[in-house]
C-alpha cells in the first residue's frame, strides 16, 4: 500500500505549483491569481495531460526513473519533497538530466495517487 501511495505521489513529480503573487491584469486595478487552479482530474488523469510520460514509466527506466524506482528510494515522510520537486523541478538525483519544474501544477494534485 506504501509503495502504491509513494509510486502515486512520485507519478506526480511532474505537477505542482508555486506561489507567486497576483499580477495585475492589463491596465486595470484587477489582480488574477497566478495560483494554479484545482484539478478534478484524477492523478493518472493529471499525468496524461502533461509531459510525464516521456521520461518517467510505472516499471523501467527511461530519461528519468520508473515510478518503481521513486517509490522504493522514498517513504510517506518525503512527500513534501517529492511534491516541491515536481512543482519547481530538480537535478543530481538520478543522473545528470534536470526535471523541469511543472509550476501549472497544485499542490494538491501533486499529492494525488494514480
Amino acid at each position: 500500500m506504501k509503495n502504491l501511495f509513494l509510486t502515486g505521489c512520485l507519478a506526480m513529480l511532474m505537477f505542482s505549483c508555486s506561489k507567486k503573487e497576483n499580477t495585475p491584469v492589463d491596465n486595470t486595478s484587477e489582480t488574477v491569481s497566478s495560483e494554479p487552479a484545482k484539478s478534478s482530474l484524477s492523478g493518472d488523469q493529471i499525468i496524461e495531460t502533461l509531459d510525464c510520460s516521456g521520461c518517467h514509466s510505472v516499471n523501467e527506466r527511461m530519461i528519468g526513473p520508473s515510478y518503481q524506482e521513486i517509490a522504493e528510494k522514498y517513504s510517506d515522510k518525503d512527500i513534501e519533497l517529492l511534491v516541491s520537486k515536481i512543482i519547481e523541478g530538480g537535478s543530481g538525483v538520478w543522473g545528470g538530466v534536470p526535471m523541469p519544474a511543472h509550476s501549472q501544477v497544485s499542490k494538491e494534485d501533486a499529492k494525488k495517487k494514480w
